[in-house]
């Protein structure tokens, strides 16, 4: 055993155990093993500070985002897809539409819920202020990061709209 793997209590015994005996003739006594220096250990470094996520691209109705393969987007695109809840805001007021869209995604993405359908209708004239408003609701700041894709689910159909929506991180 080494002087550097005892406590200071064992050297102390030890010390006073050698001082009970006599070198023997022609030899002088050994000194005591200097004591090494407790080696430095330097900190770790810092672990480098996490990446950001990039900011989620805009939704557009009818566009492929990027990340989403094709056959998941065509059967979305072609509703093949089939939404598991719904949507319909017939009637509504855009502020009473704007909450109701909010609350129904946070509500959907917290069940685990991956597409669904909001019904805007045609509108009359010029298209409908529901139907113009609601992507600029999904891409506001707090529904951006919550839906991956939006389409039509048929050519024929734009009075709804069928949203692919981000898996929940852990």
């Amino acid at each position: 055993m080494t002087s550097n793997r005892l406590s200071a209590e064992d050297r102390a015994l030890w010390a006073a155990v050698a001082q009970r005996f006599r070198p023997l003739k022609g030899r002088a006594m050994p000194s005591p093993p200097a004591m090494a220096p407790p080696p430095t250990v330097s900190p770790p470094p810092p672990p480098p500070p996490p990446q950001p996520r990039a900011a989620p691209q805009p939704v557009a109705v009818g566009e492929q985002p990027a990340g989403l393969d094709t056959r998941r987007w065509r059967e979305l695109r072609r509703g093949r897809l089939r939404p598991e809840r719904s949507l319909d805001l017939h009637g509504r007021f855009a502020q009473e539409a704007h909450g109701a869209v909010r609350a129904f995604l946070t509500q959907a993405l917290a069940d685990g819920v991956r597409c669904v359908c909001i019904i805007t209708g045609k509108g009359s004239g010029e298209g409908g202020v529901l139907r113009r408003e609601l992507p600029h609701w999904l891409n506001g700041p707090g529904l951006r990061g919550q839906v991956l894709a939006a389409a039509h689910p048929h050519r024929a159909n734009t009075g709804s709209v069928h949203l692919l929506l981000r898996r929940a991180r852990p």
